[in-house]
């Protein structure tokens, strides 16, 4: 509609250790803390750029409703395992730098930084819990 304001406000992303979600988002991409809040033995942590606090990931426990069976999370856990249950994709304006510091920090590199043929430079990595992190040149 015209003159309707939508922005992205929150992304969901699994983790399966809280710390090393942490130290991944926090600690190596630099994304601030917003919330870490936790119940029982369960963490819901929420990340983002400095300076744009309108948009944030949120880092939860994977397949924990209360409707989930065994088999079931099972299956979620694979799935990210694999790094086929979900990705986002980030974007900098110095993609062969942060490319340069997340593998010196030892993230787990899946694609170095490419022309691809669509007209996009990227690289990509998985993050600890296995979840695709694809992230774009800015033109």
């Amino acid at each position: 509609m015209a003159g309707m304001d939508i922005t992205i406000h929150h992304a969901f992303l699994p983790h399966t250790d809280a710390g090393a979600a942490l130290a991944f988002y926090r600690d190596t991409l630099g994304f601030e803390v917003r919330k870490d809040v936790g119940h029982e033995n369960l963490r819901w942590i929420t990340v983002g750029p400095p300076g744009q606090p309108g948009t944030s990931i949120v880092l939860h426990p994977p397949a924990v409703d209360p409707g989930i069976t065994e088999d079931e999370r099972g299956a979620v856990l694979a799935l990210i395992a694999k790094g086929a249950y979900t990705a986002v994709t980030l974007a900098t304006d110095d993609l062969d730098g942060l490319f340069e510091r997340l593998a010196a920090a030892g993230a787990d590199v899946v694609q170095e930084p490419i022309d691809q043929t669509y007209g996009v430079r990227d690289c990509a990595f998985r993050d600890p819990a296995g979840n695709l992190v694809r992230i774009n040149q800015l033109a």
